[in-house]
C-alpha cells in the first residue's frame, strides 16, 4: 500500500510540471507618450566673463540645484523709499547724532563738564541727559556718563521688559532726583551721598505710551503693578552699585534709588 502511495504523488507531480508555463508573465510596458514628463526648469544662461572659461564654469555650478518649474523666475523687491523718507530718516540721524552724550547715540542730551559744588561736591565730566534708550526723561538729569551707561542699560535690559506692550510701550521715567549736594537720605551732616557726585539718580516711576504712570509708591505692593515693578528692581541689581527701594527704609517707600558706587562684594540691593 504504501507502495502504491509513492507512485500516485509522482505521477500528480508529474501532471502539475506537465502544466506550468516555461517561462514568467511580466506586465507589459507603458506607451512612452501615455505620460507626460513634467517640464524641467530652463536652466539661466552663463555669460562668461572675461577672465575666461574657469570663472564661467564657477557660476554655473553655483546655480547647479534642483529649481522647481513653479518658482518664479526673479523675487520681488520691495520699492525704495521715497526721496522724502530718505531725507528725513537722515535729518532724525544727523540730530541723534547732534545730540548724543557719552559716545552713546542712544543717550541723548548735552555734555556740560565739570561741575563745582560747595566743599567736595561736584561731577567730572557731567552730561544732561534728557533720554535714554528712546525713553524720555521727566526732567533732564545731571549725572556722570557711567551712571547714564547704567541707566540706558537698565532700560533696555530691566524697564522695557517688564513693561512690554502694556500701554503702548514705555514713554519716560519720571526722575525724582539727580546732582545736588547733599549728605545721605537727606540727613544733615551725614555722609555725603552719592547724588553729590553726579553718580546716582533716583525714579519714582513709568510712564506709559497711553499716559498711565507706574508710581513706586502706589504699585510696589499692589497686585497690578507689583510685580514688574519688583523684576525692574531686581533688574537693576549688577547693573548698578546700589539699589534702594521701598524695602529698604522708609526714605525711599516712593522711588527706586541707583548709583553707581562700586563695592568689593559687588552690588547691594535692597
Amino acid at each position: 500500500m504504501k507502495r502504491t502511495l509513492v507512485i500516485a504523488l509522482a505521477l500528480v507531480a508529474g501532471s502539475a510540471m506537465a502544466d506550468s508555463p516555461q517561462t514568467s508573465l511580466f506586465p507589459q510596458a507603458r506607451p512612452t507618450d501615455s505620460v507626460a514628463a513634467p517640464a524641467a526648469a530652463a536652466e539661466p544662461a552663463v555669460t562668461a566673463s572675461p577672465s575666461g572659461e574657469a570663472e564661467a564654469e564657477a557660476s554655473s555650478d553655483w546655480y547647479d540645484v534642483d529649481v522647481s518649474s513653479l518658482a518664479p523666475a526673479r523675487s520681488l523687491r520691495p520699492p525704495e523709499r521715497t526721496d522724502r523718507v530718505r531725507i528725513a530718516a537722515a535729518r532724525l540721524t544727523e540730530e541723534r547724532r547732534r545730540g548724543a552724550v557719552c559716545g552713546d547715540v542712544a543717550i541723548q542730551g548735552e555734555a556740560i563738564g565739570a561741575v563745582a559744588g560747595p566743599g567736595a561736591c561736584g561731577v567730572e565730566g557731567a552730561v544732561r541727559v534728557t533720554s535714554v534708550a528712546g525713553v524720555a526723561l521727566s526732567t533732564p538729569a545731571t549725572i556722570d556718563c557711567r551712571t547714564a551707561t547704567a541707566l540706558k542699560t537698565w532700560v533696555e535690559r530691566g524697564v522695557k521688559p517688564a513693561i512690554g506692550g502694556e500701554g503702548g510701550g514705555v514713554q519716560g521715567l519720571r526722575v525724582a532726583g539727580h546732582y545736588v549736594c547733599r549728605g545721605r537720605n537727606n540727613v544733615a551732616g551725614a555722609r555725603l551721598s552719592e547724588h553729590s557726585f553726579g553718580r546716582a539718580i533716583d525714579i519714582s516711576g513709568i510712564r506709559l505710551q497711553s499716559g498711565e504712570v507706574i508710581s513706586v509708591l502706589n504699585g510696589w505692593n499692589s497686585s497690578g503693578d507689583g510685580a514688574q515693578l519688583r523684576q525692574m528692581h531686581q533688574s537693576a541689581c549688577g547693573i548698578f552699585g546700589t539699589i534702594l527701594g521701598p524695602d529698604a527704609n522708609a526714605a525711599h517707600r516712593d522711588h527706586f534709588h541707583f548709583d553707581t558706587a562700586r563695592y568689593r562684594s559687588g552690588s547691594y540691593c535692597r
